[in-house]
């Protein structure tokens, strides 16, 4: 694999993906590396000239008029790390972490910011080395931008905190000795360059909208699945219904319907057993459609945010000049990773239900919880009570964290975000989902060969035969995590949605 070129310009949720958890490697692209040299020397002549500019001479939040001398710059900038460094619970994980420093990089490369072109170089050997700083998950308010963690990401480049390296963590400084990248000193303005932004929450909140994406195309497959397994009634997709209410994500889903349940033998028409289905299934392509239009807005911003300046002051080249403003504020990633939670923990709260109609003889006509030894056995009871736990527990993390706000730096900074924290719940809740999508298309595959499978479609086919794969007919009770386990699993490595795309001679649509 090339390496993917940082431009600041143009970096893809596709790209993260790759950089974060496929270890792909980066390089600056050559005026990526002019930018930041132009920049640089701006504020080297504000140093110089002593000029008053937040945070390159004169201290932070409360502190903004307390004029600082030339000489006290390094200490200024190396102060404001380690006092910053004050982060509470469970590390990121560690693809988030890479995020961070990814999305830094690609902010930093602008050229708004100030930083010397070899504390940028320091970050991109440590994420193509794979030196990991430890970046405890809670304690931003997301304005003044992601202090905290930011500040966490630093310590390794000042052989300080500590870092992954080759799965082990370690003491920052003996990480990127055993990787053979030097630490540094920070100069003036690159604390506040490194450690003022949104790339915690942008980071944490892009890798739940990557894993929100394929969800959508799952929560698809698992629904036509259960409209085999229940004799759907496909008139209820027919276009000319969608057409006369034409959301985008209302239209796509029923599409997609249509397509994986082409060939269908199971399915059925308007009257021909029922004249209508339940909600989950009939408004299937209303419910997955709105979450589709939910998720394609907060697409829209992220593309915006990862490569944006969120820095503070602002540095251009122009006029010589920084302006203090506020684009650290996390308000716009806020706002859509609370919408995000909110969209994907919708197409749980329908697979739950899809699913206790499957279990539920008063329901689906099928023998009770889908064993054919009822009393003796269970069958999938439990698994309808596993998945409505989840639902449950999604229904409190989609409780929006933006509309929280408490003032900090004694009133200076009176209004924040709390985007992190909704960036953070959105990844909870889309693993949630996962799961809950997995018991789906598990109990789906048992509800069509207890009712009789006359031929599937072309789509609902090749995910029938890769849960088959594993995850046999149950006859007898056994122990069903592993089962779940392992249709989690296709969709988490994206074979799922490989299979039936590759059917289907075509990618799902999520818009």
């Amino acid at each position: 694999m090339s390496n993917i070129v940082i431009t600041g310009k143009d970096l893809t949720l596709e790209q993260i993906a790759l950089i974060c958890r496929e270890n792909a490697k980066i390089e600056l692209a050559e005026e990526a590396k002019q930018n930041i040299i132009e920049s640089r020397k701006v504020v080297d002549d504000l140093v110089a000239e002593e000029k008053v500019v937040y945070g390159i001479t004169t201290g932070f939040g409360k502190f903004s008029d307390v004029v600082i001398s030339q000489d006290q710059c390094k200490a200024l900038q190396k102060n404001l790390i380690i006092t910053h460094a004050v982060g509470a619970g469970d590390p990121f994980p560690v693809d988030v972490a890479r995020g961070i420093m990814l999305l830094r990089i690609n902010n930093l490369v602008k050229g708004f910011s100030g930083i010397r072109l070899e504390t940028v170089q320091t970050m991109v050997d440590m994420l193509n080395k794979g030196v990991t700083a430890f970046i405890p998950e809670k304690g931003s308010l997301g304005a003044s931008g992601d202090l905290a963690p930011l500040s966490h990401m630093v310590l390794p480049m000042l052989g300080l905190g500590m870092a992954y390296y080759e799965g082990e963590l370690l003491p920052g400084a003996e990480a990127m000795k055993r990787a053979g990248i030097p630490t540094i000193e920070l100069s003036a303005k690159e604390g506040l360059a490194l450690n003022n932004g949104t790339q915690a929450m942008t980071s944490a909140g892009s890798l739940a909208l990557h894993d929100a994406l394929q969800l959508l195309k799952v929560a698809d497959i698992a629904d036509s699945l259960c409209f085999e397994a229940q004799n759907g009634v496909v008139s209820a997709l027919d276009h000319r219904l969608h057409d006369v209410r034409p959301h985008s994500g209302q239209l796509a889903t029923a599409r997609n319907l249509l397509r994986l349940l082409d060939g269908s033998k199971n399915t059925t028409r308007q009257g021909e057993i029922r004249v209508q289905d339940a909600y989950s299934l009939r408004c299937s392509p209303q419910i997955h459609g709105a979450s589709k239009d939910a998720v394609n807005y907060v697409l829209d911003h992220v593309n915006i945010e990862i490569n944006s300046v969120t820095d503070n002051p602002i540095i251009f080249k122009e006029d010589k000049n920084g302006i203090s403003g506020g684009n650290f504020h996390g308000q716009p990633m806020a706002l859509s990773f609370d919408f995000l939670g909110i969209a994907v923990s919708e197409l749980a709260n329908v697979s739950e239900r899809r699913i206790e109609r499957l279990v539920n003889p008063a329901y689906s006509e099928l023998p009770a919880f889908l064993t054919p030894h009822g009393g003796v056995c269970s069958g999938f009871m439990i698994v309808q009570y596993s998945a409505a736990a989840l639902v449950s527990e999604n229904k409190v993390l989609a409780h929006p964290a933006s509309v929280d706000s408490i003032p900090s730096s004694a009133g200076q900074e009176d209004h924040v975000s709390m985007g992190t924290i909704a960036a953070r719940k959105a990844g909870e809740i889309a693993k949630n989902v996962r799961r809950v999508l997995a018991m789906e298309l598990m109990v789906a595959c048992q509800g069509i060969d207890m009712r009789g499978n006359k031929g599937l479609g072309k789509g609902t086919q090749a995910a029938y035969d890769l849960v088959r794969k594993q995850v046999a007919t149950l006859d007898e009770d056994r122990e069903l995590y592993g089962d779940i386990n392992y249709c989690e699993e296709i969709i988490k490595d994206g074979s799922l949605v490989k299979a039936v795309e590759e059917a289907l001679g075509g990618a799902i649509e999520t818009k």
